[in-house]
């Protein structure tokens, strides 16, 4: 594989996957690339430990007058993000950064010839066509930002928080959307459901026994996961349905490892219930389905059984098996 053979410089690039130069003179050497800043805007140089976004557009002369694009981030729609880093191996594109300041442009080019003395011999049958003698990559590299990481990680907890503001705005914009649905689904089918403060619907068809579970035991449950049509999604019950086999799944209640109302409809129960738990939207997946088989802002329900109910002393390493509902 590529990302096996390429030195840290063209695997960056190909993951990160402006536009391309032709050089023509001005070049100087470093770490066994060649480099010319195309663009000098005046500023503070990026040093060792800072944060920097860049766009970068990577190519490959194959043939002449012919090239193969290797990758291009302003296709993704926002720069790609790195720390500047001590150089290990020649041929880095990154070694560029130190020279450059926000606002600057480069031209670094890397001769396949430097690349393949970094390809150990038993992985010379597994190169790219590419990748071969004579061929020279070129890197168009245009620096938007530097920060150190004390800003950065303040920057990252800022927008952090925003995100999260906004997720919730929207969550509550939902909650009505999402319960009359449930409400028409349950007049539809008869069935009379028991409502939390948070929108959680359940019913219960076996109350089991002991102690209602609580915050920080470990619950072991059966479960069947369904749309509102009826269609299953994910079990532990039906081999047919997912891929998590038959073993209950035992988790830390109320750890945040399952979406909310996965850990809110179990707190609801004991141990040895049955239940069904109809989750609105944002007590489940909300926008980001982990499944084409759940649209985005999905009622979903969960048919469960709880089969044990421990301490969290008594299982120090609860078994994850048949996650239905990880908390994404």
């Amino acid at each position: 594989m590529i990302k096996r053979i390429l030195p840290v410089a063209l695997l960056s690039a190909a993951i990160i996957s402006n536009t391309g130069c032709n050089s023509a003179g001005g070049f100087k050497q470093t770490h066994g690339i060649s480099y010319k800043i195309v663009k000098d805007v005046p500023g503070k140089n990026a040093k060792m430990g800072d944060i920097v976004e860049f766009n970068i557009f990577v190519k490959v002369d194959t043939l002449p007058g012919q090239s193969l694009v290797l990758a291009d981030s302003r296709k993704q729609g926002k720069p790609s993000v790195t720390r500047v880093d001590t150089i290990r191996q020649t041929g880095d594109f990154q070694a560029v950064f130190p020279m450059m300041s926000p606002g600057d442009s480069a031209i670094v080019e890397v001769s396949c010839d430097t690349i393949l003395k970094t390809v150990p011999p038993n992985q010379m049958g597994n190169l790219p066509k590419w990748l071969k003698k004579g061929n020279k990559v070129s890197i168009s590299v245009a620096l938007v930002s530097v920060k150190n990481m004390d800003d950065y990680k303040k920057e990252m907890e800022a927008k952090q928080t925003q995100m999260q503001a906004e997720m919730k705005a929207k969550a509550e914009q939902q909650k009505p959307i999402d319960d009359k649905i449930m409400q028409d689904y349950f007049a539809k089918n008869n069935i009379k459901a028991q409502k939390t403060e948070s929108g959680l619907y359940y019913t219960v068809q076996k109350p089991g026994s002991g102690a209602q579970i609580s915050k920080g035991q470990m619950v072991s449950m059966k479960y069947t996961g369904k749309t509102l049509d009826g269609k299953a999604f994910d079990s532990n019950v039906d081999t047919a349905v997912g891929h998590h086999g038959t073993e209950p799944l035992t988790w830390p209640v109320g750890s945040g490892q399952m979406i909310p109302g996965m850990d809110e409809g179990a707190m609801l129960l004991k141990k040895g219930a049955k239940a069904t738990l109809f989750l609105p939207s944002p007590l489940a997946y909300g926008p980001q389905s982990p499944n084409p088989n759940i649209a985005p802002n999905s009622v979903l329900i969960f048919e469960v059984e709880i089969t044990d109910v421990k301490a969290a002393s008594e299982n120090k390493q609860p078994q994850m098996q048949g996650q239905p509902a990880p908390n994404q």
